[in-house]
C-alpha cells in the first residue's frame, strides 16, 4: 500500500501506521526518521541538513524532498510506504506530488484520521516518553502506564512529560495543525484521494482502511 497519514498531534498516525506495516510489508516513513537516517548514513543530503538541525533551524522544503526521493528508492519501499506525518504543508504536497509523477509512483489514498480535539488534548496531556534517546518508547499515565511508576519498562530510564506536551504548547500545536496542515484534506480531496476516518481507536481506523483498500 502507499498512503499518506494525516492528522492532528496525537490523532494516532505513528501507532496506525505500525499497524498497516503489518499487513503487507510497507514501511512507515516520518519526515524525523528520513533526516535521522540521512544524518547518520553521512550522504551529502545528510550532512547538509544535519547543519540546520544543529543550529535548531527548521530544514528546507527543497531538502527534505531531496531526502524523501531518495528515501522512496531504497528496497524496502518498493513494498509500500506510509507516509506518517508528512507533508505537512501544501507547498510540501506540491513538492511531493511533482516528486512521486518523476518517480512513477502512484498513491494508494490520503486517510485523515478525525479525533475530537479534546480527546486529543486529554491524549497528549497524559502522555509520558521515556528520557533515552535511543529508546524513546510512550507510555500514557491513564490508558498505558508503566509498571513502575515513573519508569520505563525497557530500559529502565526515567519516563518524563516532554516540554511540548503541556496543556499551553499543546494547544499551540494544535493552534498551528488547524492553520498550516489541516488545509492538506482540500488538496487532497481535490485529488480525489482523501479518505476521511474518524476514530478515537486505532483499531476502528485500521479497520477502515483496510474496508478502503478491500483487504
Amino acid at each position: 500500500m502507499k498512503i499518506i497519514l494525516l492528522g492532528a498531534p496525537g490523532a494516532g498516525k505513528g501507532t496506525v501506521a505500525k499497524m498497516l506495516t503489518k499487513l503487507d510489508g510497507s514501511v512507515q516513513i516520518s519526515t524525523g526518521d528520513i533526516l535521522r537516517g540521512a544524518v547518520q548514513a553521512g550522504s551529502e543530503l545528510g550532512k547538509e541538513a544535519k547543519g540546520y538541525m544543529d543550529r535548531g533551524d527548521l530544514v528546507p522544503d527543497s531538502l527534505i524532498m531531496g531526502i524523501m526521493g531518495q528515501r522512496l528508492l531504497e528496497d524496502d519501499c518498493k513494498k509500500g510506504f506510509l507516509l506518517d506525518g508528512f507533508p505537512r504543508t501544501i507547498p510540501q504536497a506540491e513538492a511531493l506530488k511533482a516528486l512521486l509523477t518523476k518517480l512513477g509512483i502512484k498513491l494508494d489514498m490520503v486517510v485523515n484520521i478525525d479525533v475530537p480535539r479534546d480527546v486529543i488534548f486529554d491524549r497528549l496531556c497524559t502522555r509520558r516518553t521515556c528520557e533515552n534517546s535511543a529508546c524513546q518508547a510512550i507510555y500514557n499515565i491513564k490508558s498505558m502506564p508503566s509498571k513502575k511508576e515513573g519508569i520505563c519498562d525497557k530500559c529502565g530510564s526515567a519516563i518524563v512529560q516532554r516540554a511540548d506536551e503541556t496543556e499551553e504548547a499543546i494547544a499551540h500545536r494544535l493552534d498551528t495543525y488547524n492553520q498550516k496542515t489541516a488545509p492538506l484534506a482540500g488538496f487532497y480531496e481535490k485529488e480525489g484521494l482523501l479518505k476521511t476516518i474518524t476514530g478515537t481507536s486505532s483499531d476502528v481506523v485500521v479497520a477502515g482502511v483496510k474496508k478502503e483498500l478491500g483487504i
